[in-house]
């Protein structure tokens, strides 16, 4: 049985996905992939069913409905921990996340990380296709959560990663809030938090060349409320204790 299973959230990526499963099963074979759809309008989870039934390897899920991308890849998070997976994945759909990375963040989970991060804001990391704006805007939320929150991580944003699955069923049963795009945020944190290791990979973000990015302006503002709440919270304890 394979160690280590991808999950692939997807939602109307139907000029995506059968990209990124094969690209994905070329560069870690001995992976393992779960698509997890929210019911797309578009016939992306069809098209994965297709793929499905000519290779093992890969499996579909189907939610009933849009449900934001945090309970996305909880559900995906689940089955990995019910089938006894060592480690799990998290990846987009679209293509900005090269699955090229995943042989060397295995191999660091491997060696000793709970949490291996694929981070664009780290020596060696780069972005590629973005307006100066959007990188300003990414720059400038993990600038805030680093300051914030009290974190280390330059990339606490990021999407592509991989966690040892035991710590991450210990963390996502005791007390995980977000649902959207502030979901990578607070999982992270929390890991840093209980004093897990966690280590940041540099990769190449290349933005998507089709379909449409799920990236607008009300995720932006509900990360920044999380995170601000977060870090009142957090301050108003490390007061409290010192009382």
């Amino acid at each position: 049985m394979a160690d280590l299973l991808v999950v692939i959230p997807t939602y109307n990526e139907a000029e995506s996905v059968e990209a990124i499963i094969t690209r994905t099963r070329s560069a870690i074979p001995e992976a393992d992939i779960l698509i997890v759809d929210d019911n797309s309008p578009d016939g992306t989870g069809s098209l994965a069913d297709a793929i499905a039934a000519t290779d093992a390897s890969v499996r579909v899920l189907h939610r009933s409905q849009k449900d934001g991308l945090g309970r996305a890849y909880l559900a995906g998070f689940e089955v990995g921990f019910a089938d006894g997976y060592a480690y799990v994945s998290e990846m987009d759909a679209d293509g900005s996340h090269d699955p090229a990375a995943l042989p060397a963040m295995l191999a660091l989970a491997r060696s000793g990380a709970d949490l291996v991060i694929g981070s664009r804001w780290v020596p060696g990391g780069s972005v590629h296709n973005w307006p100066w704006l959007r990188k300003a805007i990414s720059r400038g939320g993990n600038w805030y959560s680093r300051v914030v929150l009290g974190s280390r991580i330059r990339d606490i944003t990021a999407g592509f990663r991989v966690y040892r699955a035991s710590e991450l069923s210990r963390i996502v049963h005791a007390d995980i809030s977000s649902q959207g795009y502030c979901f990578q945020v607070e999982l992270a944190w929390q890991f840093e938090r209980a004093g897990l290791k966690v280590v940041e990979h540099p990769i190449s973000f290349v933005e998507r060349e089709s379909g449409e990015s799920k990236m607008h302006a009300g995720i932006v503002t509900e990360a920044l409320v999380r995170v601000t709440g977060w870090g009142l919270t957090r301050g108003l304890r490390r007061r409290t204790s010192q009382v």
